[in-house]
């Protein structure tokens, strides 16, 4: 692709839906490209808004609001980054050729609802996976609970980061996780998915890469595997490469090629999935960064933000691996606007470490601020780093 120049005639334009810490780092990727981007969130001062070339504010779930922004800035590709939109109406924007979905607007449609993703994965590739049921009730989940049997997830169809999911561990459970899952959903829905327990040893994400080859074809690329921890469903920690034996690797890189595939487009796909022994069950997919994959910023050569921007332009990527790294999250810790961060020389006085403050203009308890990074001579020497370094940054209110 011949680049241009920002803010001129010849610029290659990007529109990024949603501008949270995942976006900042793309814009960031495309902008040391020659990129001109812009910036679209629900809220102003987003974190990518403040890197964007020009931002707007909109509800990116009202498809009128979605398409008269589209046809005002005329952006030659959309980067979905979150799921609230009107996936619908990408759909229809696509096929009226105002621009190019990344990776397309169909794989946008599906992933950003589990239900779709979950039957294309399980019904039509025949992938691995837990056992699931769907449910638009209270009444229904009462009964899928019962069919899949303790323990048992309840997620929201739609929503991220953990957001109004529970762990049930009997009947007890069923009401209040119903209730939880009406309200982390990004859209409320009423409908959620129950999901079987995996008996797992651990869990990863293959950030998975398909890009132009030099044939002109696609090719699929995999990063070596992350490992991660996750409390209540939200990363706390990751750490690449995780150790895995080699059958374990091969499934899980045919796994993700399948669904990937299927998806199609261009772009880095976060594919999470379970490990036990050599037998692996697909989790979920995300047709984008995903958050775990924070930690490639120290360590590959170029992390997951650069290689979306380089496959979403058609440039050749490289998903080699620089050396053991891992991530550990910042949380806010407090509801407050505009805090500050106090800690922040001590936490880059850690050996080998570095740290992501992600401007959000208002914290919560647990809303992810920034993230710390380390490497190390394996990863439980970076683990030990990076966690150490974000308890050492300590969230403040700021006097007025």
């Amino acid at each position: 692709m011949r680049i241009g120049t920002p803010l001129s005639q010849s610029a290659v334009k990007v529109m990024l839906l949603g501008c949270g810490e995942l976006g900042k780092e793309v814009i960031i990727a495309l902008q040391r490209l020659g990129v001109e981007v812009i910036g679209v969130d629900r809220y102003d001062n987003a974190p990518g808004m403040q890197v964007s070339h020009r931002s707007h504010v909109i509800d990116m779930s009202d498809a009128k609001a979605l398409r008269a922004l589209v046809e005002a800035e005329r952006p030659h590709f959309i980067v979905p980054e979150i799921e609230a939109i009107a996936t619908d109406e990408l759909v229809r924007i696509e096929a009226d050729g105002l621009a190019t979905v990344i990776p397309t607007a169909r794989a946008t449609q599906l992933t950003m609802n589990r239900e779709g993703i979950r039957r294309l994965a399980a019904e039509e590739l025949g992938l691995p996976t837990s056992a699931y049921r769907f449910a638009n009730s209270l009444a229904e989940l009462q009964a899928a609970t019962v069919e899949i049997g303790f323990p048992c997830l309840v997620k929201p169809v739609m929503s991220s980061s953990g957001k109004g999911q529970s762990l049930l561990k009997s009947a007890t459970d069923v009401e209040a996780a119903w209730n939880y899952a009406a309200a982390g959903s990004r859209v409320d829905h009423g409908r959620v998915i129950v999901e079987g327990f995996v008996d797992f040893e651990y869990e990863i994400t293959l950030l998975t890469v398909r890009s132009l080859g030099e044939d002109g074809d696609i090719k699929t690329s995999f990063c070596a595997p992350v490992g991660h921890l996750q409390v209540k469903g939200d990363y706390v920690e990751s750490w690449q490469p995780q150790r895995m034996n080699p059958k374990a690797l091969e499934r899980a890189q045919e796994i993700a090629r399948k669904v990937t595939g299927a998806l199609g487009g261009r772009g880095l796909f976060g594919v999470e999935l379970f490990v036990k022994g050599d037998d692996v069950w697909f989790s979920e997919v995300s047709p984008r960064p995903h958050d775990t994959g924070l930690v490639t910023l120290m360590s590959q050569y170029f992390s997951e933000f650069e290689l979306h921007a380089r496959a979403i332009l058609g440039l050749p990527v490289d998903v080699s691996q620089r050396e053991p790294a891992a991530s550990a999250v910042i949380y806010g810790g407090m509801e407050e606007a505009g805090i500050a961060f106090d800690g922040v020389a001590a936490a880059l006085a850690v050996p080998r470490s570095d740290l992501r403050l992600f401007g959000k203009p208002e914290a919560f308890e647990r809303r992810r601020m920034g993230v710390a990074l380390a490497a190390g001579s394996d990863t439980d020497v970076a683990r030990d780093r990076a966690k150490l370094a974000a308890g050492l940054v300590q969230p403040v209110v700021v006097e007025s």
